[in-house]
């Protein structure tokens, strides 16, 4: 389509004419894509020179404030495509991801080493210290002013166009990384047709199996790599040897030296990522990145996750070994396997605490549990969730909301899409398609979405939810929090726009209310009798929380020293990806090693995801969680002061200040490992 004709009939490039100017689905193809992101970097490009060309003296208004105000269509036509390219992909979008990857690098290139613009910033940027600048005007100034340094701008010619092809390649290799995974975890299925290989499995499992079979036009059960899938049947399935399959399918991805495989990729990424660093000055990848951190330096992220697993280790030992003596009374022989440990934990966690999943899921009907959240939201933010199915959606499954504060105020929309599919990738996440910023006096509200991995309904249940998936909807909820609180003054510094191991606060702290009887006494009840869920099974939830926390503290800091150790190195990786991480997880390792397994070649989260010498954010982030949560716990979980303060301090303030000076004024102080090694169970 030529992108001249196309501006008239391109629903990406026309003004949205939906309600809220939410993003218009049901109109966008395919075809529309390239030509709106084509056009709209010519729109962009032409409102960069205009910045450039300003005859008068660079200000901040004229320079930093209008640049920040420049490519608005090209950023929502991103968010669109990329977003749905997560949430409901296909191969056509695949391809044009990959066509547009590259441009849109060259685009980002072309703006952060044009040097004509960058005189101007640091014309600005000199002068700041004489500009009566608010707060988040000089964040955005200070953010300006070191996104151009740090994307090249004061290289040579020949390093800026070196530094040209590696940001590109780059850029095409994640994506590719993302898509093989995506396509080995759908390529995978377990087909089974006689019962006796669904010993143990409960009903719920089966059911949900047998909807997937149907689906697939096949006679009997399948079992998929999805989470919803593959989770429950490692969980509860007495078939060891099916276990082990299921296992060893799902541990291999990316690593089946075939066109889906990961190890050449991650090279090809660890070096270019390097090189990148060393252009720019660092000795390493983590230096660089963690420059823009909390936690500034990567000796002081290895001090830290060394802190935890020092805390951990002892107690992570005594978890595993007495899942071992458990399965070894229980008739098991020898010594337990990485597709034995959650069969034998959940039967164990059962026997001393009474409490299985089983017990739960009817109580957490996915409807109630989302009038729940909004409630909790109510509760503590004055946040009204209303469905409104006017709001176009790129799926059947997704639910669009308007939210509103307790005075009418329209605050944002909101989009929730809950079920696994084959478009869709795993895992579940927050997004947006458009953030909040104030233009011209009018407060632009933002459009939030949280995707996710949650139980299918059945042709006879409703989607009942683990009690994972619960603290999974409480996490993504946070997020969305973040988003949709935000009261800042710029895009680029509002919501979920912050120093990466800031992020997670907002989705773990409330994480926390899932422990709650009081909460869970207002939505908790059995889908079919109304009985709520009852004290006794609370308690056992409660009692229960810390059951094997040193084994899954021990496991989460093992894939953030792995991050650490691919991103610390100084020279190009030599050996093996396999005998590199081997290396990177042996302090941590707690089972023994399964050949062929490989973490890294599907571990998305580092290699196309954005987590890439930041992955231990998710452990310091919940020590800043564990503290932030004290304060409600101290002042009552649903304390209007305390939740405030919590939305004016944290929540609306977006990145717009340095975390810690925002952290401080909601808590008074900085945070310390000790509550969450108290709240994990893990001091002796």
């Amino acid at each position: 389509m030529d992108t001249n004709t196309a501006i008239g009939l391109n629903p990406l490039l026309e003004h949205f004419n939906t309600l809220h100017d939410s993003a218009p689905f049901t109109k966008i193809k395919n075809e529309h894509y390239l030509p709106a992101f084509q056009k709209a970097m010519e729109l962009a490009k032409a409102e960069i020179q205009a910045v450039i060309d300003n005859p008068a003296e660079p200000t901040f208004e004229n320079t930093v404030e209008a640049m920040e105000r420049t490519g608005e269509r090209l950023s929502i036509i991103r968010g669109i495509f990329f977003n749905l390219n997560s949430a409901e992909t296909n191969d056509e979008m695949q391809k044009i991801a990959q066509d547009v990857a590259p441009m849109l690098s060259e685009f980002g290139n072309d703006i952060s080493l044009n040097e004509d613009l960058f005189a101007r910033v640091k014309s600005v940027y000199t002068k700041k210290d004489e500009l009566n600048l608010n707060i988040e005007q000089q964040t955005l100034l200070d953010n300006s002013y070191l996104s151009f340094v740090r994307n090249g701008a004061n290289l040579s010619a020949e390093d800026k166009d070196t530094y040209r092809k590696i940001t590109g390649e780059l850029s095409k290799l994640g994506l590719q990384f993302q898509q093989n995974v995506l396509a080995e975890t759908n390529a995978y299925e377990m087909h089974l047709t006689d019962e006796a290989d669904l010993a143990g499995l409960p009903e719920f499992v089966r059911e949900a199996a047998a909807l997937t079979a149907k689906q697939k036009e096949k006679e009997g059960w399948v079992f998929t790599l999805q989470h919803p899938s593959f989770i429950p049947f490692m969980k509860y399935s007495d078939r060891r040897d099916l276990r082990e399959k299921l296992f060893r399918a799902s541990s291999c991805k990316g690593n089946q030296d075939n066109e889906f495989d990961n190890k050449e990729i991650i090279k090809k990424i660890l070096d270019l990522k390097l090189e990148k660093a060393r252009l720019l000055g660092f000795e390493s990848h983590a230096q660089f990145k963690l420059e823009r951190r909390m936690a500034e330096t990567p000796e002081r992220v290895a001090t830290f996750l060394d802190e935890l697993h020092q805390a951990s280790k002892s107690f992570a030992d005594e978890d595993l070994a007495e899942v071992q003596k458990f399965a070894n009374e229980n008739g098991f022989e020898g010594t337990i396997q990485r597709w034995d440990w959650t069969y034998y934990s959940e039967k164990l966690k059962n026997a001393r605490y009474g409490f299985n999943e089983e017990e739960v899921k009817p109580f957490l009907k996915l409807e109630n549990v989302s009038q729940g959240i909004f409630g909790l939201a109510k509760q503590l933010y004055n946040l009204e969730f209303k469905q409104n199915t006017q709001i176009e959606v790129y799926h059947p499954d997704v639910q669009p909301y308007e939210v509103y504060n307790d005075k009418g105020e329209f605050i944002a929309v909101f989009y929730m899409d809950f079920f696994p599919r084959d478009g869709k990738r795993s895992g579940a996440w927050m997004t947006d398609y458009r953030s909040q910023y104030v233009e011209d006096g009018v407060n632009k509200r933002p459009h939030i979405s949280i995707v996710c991995n949650f139980t299918k309904p059945t042709e006879t249940k409703p989607s009942l939810l683990t009690f994972d998936e619960l603290t999974t909807f409480l996490h993504e909820f946070g997020h969305a929090l973040h988003g949709m609180l935000s009261q800042c003054q710029y895009a680029s510094t509002s919501g979920t726009n912050v120093f990466w191991d800031f992020v997670e606060l907002p989705s773990q702290m409330h994480e926390n209310w899932a422990y709650e009887k009081e909460w869970l006494d207002q939505f908790a009840v059995h889908y079919e009798t109304g009985e709520k869920l009852p004290e006794e099974l609370i308690h056992k939830i409660i009692e229960a929380k810390n059951f094997q926390s040193g084994y899954f503290q021990e496991r989460q800091l093992s894939f953030g020293m792995l991050d650490m150790a691919y991103y610390t190195l100084t020279e190009p990786l030599k050996e093996s990806v396999p005998e590199f991480e081997a290396k990177a997880m042996k302090p941590t390792q707690l089972l023994e090693p399964v050949e062929g397994s490989l973490m890294s070649t599907a571990f998305s989260h580092i290699f196309a995801g954005g987590y890439d010498a930041g992955y231990y954010s998710y452990k310091w982030a919940e020590v800043l969680d564990a503290d932030a949560y004290s304060v409600f716990q101290k002042n009552g979980i649903f304390d209007k002061a305390t939740a405030d303060s919590f939305r004016e301090n944290i929540l609306e303030r977006g990145g717009s200040e340095h975390p810690m000076i925002l952290y401080k004024r909601f808590r008074g102080q900085e945070p310390t490992v000790d509550a969450l090694l108290e709240r994990s169970g893990l001091t002796k």
